[in-house]
């Protein structure tokens, strides 16, 4: 009686892996010989692709970088331009700041030329002619924001007011709180907001 053979015993031929099949048949998977055939042919790639309107897109893009590359030169001409006006601007703040205040001066000027053109003035007019002075004046500081500092009777402030003295609270006409201006020897002056010159005062203290 004949015996069956087992798969691999002697006589008889083991099965052959798939993968030993396709070697030996020489058949290979597609996304092998795609890779194959895309080391060997760089160009392989771009086969399938419709490369006639290449040429559009290169005038395409280089149209484009012109298009950037004026726009650039414009924005950099405008800053330009503009960093030479504010040159200009600042120049000329430096040159003609004082126009304005200038301009209320002049009559100031006027008034006191003409005080000094009358030959005998009287006291009364000697004193209409100072009152109407000192108003064009306070009109030029008022125009260009020069604000008087009269403290008295405020609180002392170190950033505003400079102390000459001191005088006790009580002896101070009028009584006078303590650490409180009790009187101003001259005026000080704000120019937008920032201190031209700081008042005088005496300072009462308890």
């Amino acid at each position: 009686m004949q015996q069956d053979r087992k798969p691999g015993a002697p006589g008889q031929p083991a099965p052959m892996s798939e993968d030993q099949d396709g070697a030996r048949t020489g058949a290979a998977k597609p996304g092998a010989v795609g890779a194959q055939q895309a080391a060997a042919d760089p160009d392989h790639a771009l086969a399938g692709e419709d490369l006639g309107d290449l040429p559009q897109r290169f005038a395409d893009a280089e149209a484009r970088a012109n298009e950037n590359h004026d726009r650039y030169l414009r924005a950099v001409a405008e800053m330009e331009n503009l960093r030479r006006r504010m040159q200009e601007d600042v120049a000329r703040a430096h040159k003609f700041g004082i126009e304005s205040f200038a301009e209320g001066l002049l009559a100031v000027r006027d008034s006191l030329e003409m005080a000094l053109k009358t030959e005998q003035p009287s006291v009364e007019s000697l004193r209409q002619g100072v009152e109407m002075t000192l108003k064009q004046l306070g009109t030029a500081f008022e125009k260009n924001r020069i604000v008087a500092i009269d403290p008295l009777g405020e609180k002392f402030d170190p950033n505003r007011h400079q102390a000459i003295s001191t005088i006790p609270s009580a002896q101070a006409n009028p009584p006078t709180p303590p650490n409180h201006v009790a009187a101003v020897l001259q005026k000080g002056y704000l120019i937008h907001d920032r201190i031209l010159r700081p008042a005088l005062v005496i300072v009462a203290q308890a």
